[in-house]
């Protein structure tokens, strides 16, 4: 699995824009084959910071998925959301790996968490 997380710098003003982008490519992300773990939006306090995850089974699936980029009606019209709106001042892709914790199960005395075997 292969996780991309996107850093943006957006324009607080445009954050209902930002938010109609987000939404279109949640969608987008999940019709071809990936896994969106959602956008990250400022909360409280000024702020110009949001961040978006989403994971593919592999490189080569993420690389399938972006081929549509810059073709694709709908990646195009998605694009254009942000391009329009000019929501996003600039954003940086990293890619990751997860670690996520080994499974548990529920200690019935003590209410201790134990691995489950």
């Amino acid at each position: 699995m292969i996780t991309c997380v996107v850093e943006y710098v957006i324009d607080p003003a445009k954050t209902d824009a930002f938010e109609r982008f987000g939404r279109r490519w949640m969608e987008l992300v999940g019709k071809h084959g990936g896994t969106h773990h959602g956008y990250f939006l400022p909360a409280e306090g000024a702020s110009d910071k949001a961040l978006a995850l989403f994971s593919f089974p592999s490189l080569a699936a993420y690389e399938e998925y972006r081929r549509l980029f810059g073709t694709d009606p709908e990646f195009v019209a998605a694009d254009s959301i942000r391009d329009e709106s000019g929501c996003v001042l600039r954003y940086e892709r990293t890619f990751m790996r997860p670690l996520f914790p080994e499974p548990t199960r529920l200690n019935p005395v003590g209410g201790r968490a134990e691995e489950a075997q």
